[in-house]
């Protein structure tokens, strides 16, 4: 538990004050509505349920404000590399935008489900209220409509009216099922599956936010559910009025009560989003103006394994080691933007992204370039944001791990430390870096063989031999490439890279290897980087909890993911 919250406190801290503030809200409000005097006559009708609509909608409100303030990717960036209060501990937290914005969806989900099910209920005691002809407290205030319009609790006024007419019909009903099914259409289009492998159907589902934020302003305009009024409430309280409304004599004086007056509760939605959907649609016109800014292709490289490098140029551009962009290529798609790590470094004159057939946008745009004769196909870009990987630099010892196409970050940190040797640079801070590929075919390996040969080859000359360790892990092979692995075992070079470093055939013993940089480096703050599948980030996010010690003046390992 100790190890637990070195790496996560503050994300603890974080999670445990928004669920605490959730419950507050929560708990707050279906007191203030189970208890309130001002609802005693809606209650008569409605019961509880009114309650537990009232508490679900206040935490709807509340996470709807949330939900877009972890894809405000400017400001994300802004926060992270402008902001001098921006610690490693915050940083990290930053990275975790997407988990938080997932969890707030779920939330939201949750909330509408328990919203949408109570107002079910108020619907079916709102008919029943209207059909009674008892004399109780609930027919007579469901008939206060028929002796003034103005005065009525009660939003259904006949008989033949059912709750599907009303669902369907009024300004909150429809609203309300046009809400719920984008939000599910939203969180169901998200799920792992359909991103790896349906893009294109979670790009455009997601849009339906913008349906989503427009319903919910609009959706308490009517003011359907009604309490009574702070004046009505001096004249008539309904702890001395509300015997007379059902036993009324027949000659009334000075003593007898008047008629409850009544009043819709005023919407309030729009209160609590209108901040964020400002700053989420200026994050928007930023984008749009970066994106219509002229890119150049300055060169195309089809490399093995079907992986396409784009090098590119664009006026004003500066990027960090580990940030990444968004491209769009109006021949292949027009709304469809897709994110890519920058395998460029910062020192270079061009930037650069590798792209690796994984669905069909992917696929299309390989094929677009490939086919290309004379005119290369027009690239937009939006970016570049911040991500884990800056912080790399700010670590003494640093363990890369890339898994296939995940090596892209890491090839521009290494790139980044080539300049830097070439530049004699002394105010590196890092003084070891571990690198981890994994790769299931040797044509991958082919992407960056020459920039390990160059950083092999210029750390020997200036020295540092030691400063890069780096280990390469087949994962899918046949017998042919084992066996000449075998046989060339006691060559200098490696026979599947062409590199001084042998490739591993298997997946690493990561309890050997933390134990090993443990060893190696006893008091050093050791972080920890992965771009790969998630199911490896469990694996690695526990090693680094099993290595690291409590004690302040020993080694710690600090986990860091990809995550966009």
């Amino acid at each position: 538990m100790g190890n637990w919250l070195v790496n996560h406190w503050f994300s603890a801290a974080v999670l445990a004050a928004w669920l605490g503030i959730n419950i507050f809200l929560f708990t707050y409000y279906f007191l203030f509505f189970d208890q309130d005097e001002r609802y005693f006559y809606t209650r008569a009708i409605l019961g509880s349920a009114l309650a537990w609509a009232r508490a679900s909608a206040k935490c709807l409100n509340f996470n709807s404000m949330l939900i877009l303030l972890p894809v405000c990717r400017n400001l994300l960036s802004f926060l992270r590399g402008s902001c001098s209060c921006c610690r490693r501990t915050l940083r990290k937290q930053l990275d975790h935008n997407l988990t938080f914005h997932k969890l707030v969806a779920y939330a939201l989900a949750l909330f509408t489900a328990v919203h949408t099910i109570a107002h079910l209920f108020n619907l079916e005691r709102y008919n029943y209220s209207q059909q009674a002809n008892d004399g109780s407290l609930h027919a007579v205030l469901s008939k206060m409509h028929l002796r003034d319009s103005n005065k009525w609790l009660n939003p259904i006024h006949s008989n033949q009216t059912t709750v599907e007419y009303v669902a369907f019909t009024t300004i909150p009903g429809l609203t309300g099922v046009i809400i719920t099914l984008a939000l599910i259409l939203m969180v169901t289009s998200s799920t792992e599956f359909i991103r790896r492998n349906y893009f294109e159907v979670f790009w455009y589902t997601h849009h339906l936010f913008i349906i989503y934020f427009i319903g919910l302003v609009i959706h308490g305009v009517a003011g359907l559910v009604r309490g009574q009024t702070e004046e009505s409430m001096r004249e008539v309280h309904p702890e001395r009025c509300a015997e007379f409304l059902v036993h009324k004599p027949k000659e009334c004086r000075q003593e007898c009560c008047k008629e409850p007056e009544f009043g819709s509760i005023p919407a309030e939605s729009w209160k609590w989003v209108l901040a964020p959907v400002i700053l989420y649609i200026f994050e928007r016109i930023l984008r749009i103006w970066r994106a219509r800014q002229k890119v150049v292709v300055t060169k195309v490289v089809m490399h093995p394994a079907k992986v396409l490098e784009l090098q590119m140029q664009k006026k004003g551009f500066r990027m960090e080691v580990g940030q990444y962009i968004f491209v769009n290529c109006p021949a292949v798609s027009l709304l469809e933007w897709h994110p890519f790590t920058l395998t460029s470094a910062p020192e270079e004159d061009f930037f650069s992204i590798h792209i690796r057939a994984a669905g069909d946008w992917t696929e299309r745009i390989i094929d677009t370039f490939q086919q290309q004769k004379l005119e290369i196909p027009r690239i937009k870009v939006d970016g570049p944001f911040g991500t884990a990987s800056e912080d790399v630099f700010l670590y003494e010892v640093a363990m890369l791990v890339g898994a296939g196409i995940g090596v892209t970050p890491f090839a521009s940190i290494l790139k980044s430390i080539w300049y830097r040797f070439q530049q004699n640079d002394q105010t590196l801070k890092t003084k070891k870096i571990y690198f981890y590929w994994l790769c299931r075919d040797t044509g991958a390996f082919a992407w960056f063989n020459d920039l390990l040969a160059s950083l092999e080859q210029k750390m020997a000359e200036s020295g540092k031999a030691d400063f890069l360790t780096y280990r390469l892990f087949l994962t899918g092979w046949d017998t042919s490439i084992a066996n000449n692995a075998a046989l060339h075992f006691d060559t200098v070079t490696d026979t599947v890279t062409g590199l001084r470093q042998k490739t591993i055939f298997g997946r690493p013993r990561w309890d050997t290897e933390f134990s090993a940089v443990a060893t190696a480096h006893p008091r050093s703050v050791v972080g920890v980087f992965l771009c790969g599948p998630e199911a490896l980030a469990k694996v690695l996010q526990r090693s680094c909890h099993q290595h690291s010690s409590l004690d302040p003046r020993k080694v710690k390992f600090y986990f860091n993911k990809e995550n966009f």
